[in-house]
């Protein structure tokens, strides 16, 4: 075993600033990856998660990051997500998140079946499919780990765990891959643009634009204070869902509260200077998605991946050709065919084949270079965040249990 070196959690994300400074600098340089969207945490990451895999080939040094950081930032980009959630768009999204949802499940069950399939070719048990199926894709680095046991404990296969995460590492590099590609496709492709472009931009500010236009210390200090208010008030409703049996991601209950506070905020004082929809909002945002998502990458361990080989290879091309024909030629269409449909299947990809935080820095990559979808950024985490880990886990289940 080589030496495992303990990076604590305030060095890490000092160099997840790096890494994310470090991605914007290589995409300002390189055309092909402003070209295709590719987020800059992403370039970034990626890049670092290779010196860590080099580090670990040459000289046998594991390096492994505490992360408290990073996932407070998740809570606090979820929480800007619910500032941002008027009562109206919620309304307006009902038949597009409607229509998310099922296609979302669709995905669940094709992703185990190629998944299913493809275990059996490679002489695994067909149970394991949901560790090269949606647990580890959609479900992410969590629910591949939570179902590793009960897959091991009903199929006898030993490094269940292993699997899981080598899946959902490798899904997470892809997710952060396609999903900009896909809306270039679509966007230039069909000559696509936002149907209200004077909107603003609810993550990140407009490539090209005035980067100090409505942003003073007021505005952010004003911005923090509501982030800082859905966050307690989240971290209580957390406890009573806690209590009341169910569990639920910590960001849920603060994008719950979130909505809830700035709607009532909209009610009770409309004259109030404005949180959401804030240049100051989009900009804590991208800079707490892009930090986690930088964090999220340079951490993975790329070495697991390796250890699977061919079924692994094999397996993964089948998921992302199915995602990718699945976004163009399902998704796209039912959702309109329209803008907001080319930004949703940005989402997409990034959200079925990794995780929701790479989904939105899919869809605001695009944005960001094409123009806002409000809607878009409201609709994809209801579904990712309210659905999917219980239709994930039904499903799940009963394919184990098989």
């Amino acid at each position: 075993m080589g030496l495992v070196v303990e990076i604590p959690d305030f060095l890490t994300a000092t160099l997840g600033f790096a890494v994310y400074l470090l991605g914007a600098e290589i995409n300002a340089r390189v055309a092909a990856l402003r070209s295709f969207n590719i987020p800059e945490p992403v370039t970034g990451g990626l890049l670092a998660s290779l010196l860590v895999l080099l580090l670990y080939l040459v000289f046998g040094v594991e390096l492994s990051f505490e992360l408290n950081t990073r996932d407070f930032l998740l809570v606090l980009f979820f929480a800007g997500i619910g500032l941002n959630a008027r009562l109206s768009d919620l309304i307006a999204g009902g038949k597009p998140l409607l229509i998310l949802l099922v296609l979302t499940l669709l995905t669940i069950v094709a992703q185990n079946v190629i998944g299913a399939v493809g275990a059996a070719l490679f002489g695994y048990p067909a149970q394991a499919g949901v560790l090269f199926g949606s647990a580890a894709l959609i479900g992410g680095h969590g629910t591949a780990i939570a179902w590793a046991p009960e897959v091991s404990e009903a199929t006898g296969l030993a490094g269940a765990t292993e699997l899981g995460v080598a899946v959902a590492t490798l899904g997470l590099v892809l997710a952060a891959l396609v999903g900009g590609p896909i809306a270039r496709l679509l966007i230039e492709g069909r000559n696509l643009s936002p149907s209200r472009p004077e909107e603003e931009h609810t993550v990140g500010l407009p490539d090209g634009g005035d980067q100090k236009s409505g942003i003073d210390h007021l505005t952010v200090m004003r911005v923090l204070l509501f982030l800082n208010l859905a966050i307690i008030s989240g971290y209580v409703l957390s406890e009573a869902i806690s209590a009341a049996g169910l569990k639920l991601p910590l960001f849920v209950p603060c994008l719950i509260m979130g909505i809830v506070i700035a709607n009532l905020r909209a009610a009770i004082a409309p004259k109030a200077p404005p949180v959401s929809r804030t240049p100051s909002l989009a900009l804590i945002s991208e800079f707490a998605l892009g930090a986690f998502l930088a964090m999220s990458l340079m951490s993975l361990q790329l070495w697991t991946i390796a250890e699977l080989g061919l079924a692994i290879a094999v397996i993964m091309t089948a998921q992302t050709l199915f995602t990718v024909v699945f976004v163009l030629w399902v998704l796209f269409p039912l959702m309109g065919s329209n803008y907001r449909g080319a930004v949703l299947a940005a989402g997409f990809g990034g959200f079925a084949l990794g995780a929701t935080p790479t989904a939105i820095a899919n869809m605001t990559a695009v944005t960001k270079r094409y123009g806002p979808s409000p809607i878009a950024f409201i609709v994809l985490p209801l579904v990712s965040a309210f659905f999917v880990d219980i239709a994930n886990a039904i499903v799940i289940q009963t394919i184990v249990n098989f």
